[in-house]
């Protein structure tokens, strides 16, 4: 059972999810998967991030979050890990992450476990195209590890970013600010909306928040 405040600072809990519903939430479907990403964890005296899905669930839980941490581990809402992403240590320009399956331990980390994919901080040096403004690069070792896979464009900072695929450029994941229903309030940058088109991982789609958030907060 989770436990948080609200704003009001009364303690509140939370149910946890069966495996089968977070399933559902982001499986292949015939229309986009929009969750709400909160920056706040739910357990006291955490830092982190919390997901939830139309109907209120808990899809992903990201705790113990501070400062600049070379690791992070994304959960599901019962607290299983689903990716892990750690800061790679090799000297270069851009800052580069690697995220693995499930939880990744010190000693087995690139022997037993490979990457799936990684992420690299785009430093656009040279000011090719200034107007097209890309944030990051991933390269996913399931399709090629020579060519990127996905691009992130636009600004995190202003929760207004687009993953595109590298051939297509169809966008395949978005991050948007969230508004109010009614009256069009805007909540800021602690709230806000990724939305995921059928057939992109929605965990992944997640980790890209976390490093985006690593690279550009």
């Amino acid at each position: 059972m989770l436990f948080f405040k609200s704003s009001s600072g009364a303690v509140h809990q939370e149910s946890q999810l069966p495996p089968e519903e977070l399933k559902e939430t982001c499986a292949v479907s015939g229309s986009p998967v929009s969750l709400t990403v909160w920056r706040k964890s739910l357990l006291l005296s955490c830092n982190g991030f919390t997901v939830i899905d139309r109907n209120g669930n808990i899809v992903y839980r990201v705790d113990n979050y501070t400062g600049r941490p070379e690791e992070m581990i994304l959960m599901d809402g019962l607290g299983k890990s689903v990716l892990t992403m750690c800061r790679s240590k090799k000297l270069g320009l851009g800052e580069n992450w690697c995220v693995y399956e499930g939880e990744v331990e010190g000693k087995t980390k690139g022997r037993k476990n490979k990457p799936i994919c990684r992420v690299k901080k785009n430093i656009n040096i040279l000011h090719v195209d200034p107007n097209r403004k890309v944030l990051a690069h991933v390269y996913d070792y399931r399709i090629s590890k020579k060519k990127y896979a996905y691009s992130v464009e636009g600004s995190y900072g202003e929760r207004s970013c687009k993953v595109l695929d590298g051939a297509s450029r169809r966008v395949v994941a978005e991050v948007r600010r969230k508004e109010a229903v009614k009256g069009g309030v805007c909540f800021g940058g602690e709230v806000f909306v990724l939305v995921i088109v059928p057939g992109f991982d929605c965990g992944l789609a997640m980790a890209l928040v976390l490093l985006l958030d690593q690279m550009f907060s």
